[in-house]
């Protein structure tokens, strides 16, 4: 009981916080509109660069960072702390490599969620791409190497955000076993963060599909 306590104290803080949204509150407080109501309606910082320019990009970004890397690093203290409670009378936990990296990678997937359904946009929120790259920088640099250095590459190549966002994640949880940092439960996490990912763009994949998804462009969209 204790152990999933401690989880709890880990999860719901990190999917509360995950649902504060960079797009939404620096559309409304500094342009006073709301980024759902213009381009694709999705509040991420693409549709945002896309609508409103480079003016408040930096503020959606350093927002977006923030509130994922703080509860990130608190997951992988509080569990670390609390070590004697994760491997305790828990024989099914003896896969982890490292308690404090399945604290983070765990909180990581719940600032997911929360960004991608967040209770305080009645569930309708990003895609989480920016979410999943400020992770794997508190993760693990190499991670963040591969995955940012594939999402670069691949955007550049294709001018398709949306297709390096969804390698980049895809690399996510292969790096991850293939460097060897994490055990079962790191990978379990990653995956799943990986997985909600790709999911999230599913409207994207279609579009790639047919040839109809946007390019990204440096300059701003007229409305």
């Amino acid at each position: 009981m204790r152990f999933f306590i401690l989880i709890l104290c880990a999860a719901i803080p990190a999917y509360i916080i995950g649902g504060v949204n960079g797009a939404i509150i620096t559309s409304k407080y500094l342009y006073r509109k709301d980024i759902r109501q213009y381009g694709s309606g999705n509040p991420g910082l693409t549709n945002f660069y896309r609508v409103f320019g480079k003016g408040g990009a930096l503020l959606v970004i350093v927002i977006d960072v923030f509130k994922t890397i703080a509860p990130v690093i608190f997951g992988g203290w509080l569990l670390a702390r609390y070590s004697d409670i994760m491997l305790s009378n828990v024989w099914w936990f003896d896969g982890l490599f490292q308690v404090s990296l399945f604290g983070q990678a765990l909180s990581g997937l719940f600032v997911m969620l929360g960004h991608c359904f967040p209770v305080f946009y009645h569930f309708r929120g990003g895609k989480g791409v920016m979410a999943a790259g400020a992770i794997l920088i508190v993760l693990d640099w190499r991670l963040a190497l591969i995955s940012w250095g594939l999402f670069i590459i691949v955007t550049a190549l294709t001018r398709y955000v949306s297709l390096g966002a969804m390698v980049g994640a895809a690399a996510f949880p292969i790096s991850l076993y293939i460097i060897g940092i994490g055990g079962y439960w790191e990978l379990l996490a990653t995956s799943l963060s990986a997985v909600l990912l790709i999911a999230r763009h599913e409207a994207n994949i279609r579009r790639l599909i047919k040839g109809e998804e946007s390019k990204f462009s440096f300059k701003r969209k007229k409305e």
